[in-house]
């Protein structure tokens, strides 16, 4: 199995195929799932696929459930941070108006004044 090393020798963590981790070890999203985060635990191993899209290799870091943490409660403090954050997103830095959507960074600019822009041009 070409990505099968659970000593970490040839990867320097241990290594295992898709669907293939041993019991006890979750991802990032997998932990989440179960209202939990790693919790400043170290990777305790890592998870090896080959993409289709142009052959890439692709890895996922595993975190032992026994060593991961609650997920830390919304606070009002918080929902305000991320809320004032989100809507950073969707401002136009040209017409200052809030777009309703996220302004895509390939553009700057919402769609009507990029538009603007290239009749403009």
């Amino acid at each position: 199995m070409r990505f099968y090393d659970p000593d970490g020798k040839r990867f320097g963590i241990p290594t295992f195929p898709f669907r293939l981790a041993p019991d006890g070890l979750f991802t990032r999203r997998q932990l989440r799932a179960r209202d939990l985060r790693p919790g400043g635990q170290d990777v305790a191993a890592q998870v090896m696929w080959s993409s289709r899209f142009k052959g890439r290799v692709m890895v996922a870091h595993l975190y032992r459930l026994d060593l991961a943490k609650p997920v830390r409660p919304m606070t009002l403090g918080r929902s305000r941070a991320l809320a004032a954050a989100n809507l950073a997103r969707r401002t136009c830095p040209a017409c200052r108006r809030d777009a309703g959507y996220v302004i895509p960074r390939s553009l700057g600019t919402c769609v009507p004044c990029d538009d603007s822009a290239a009749i403009a041009a």
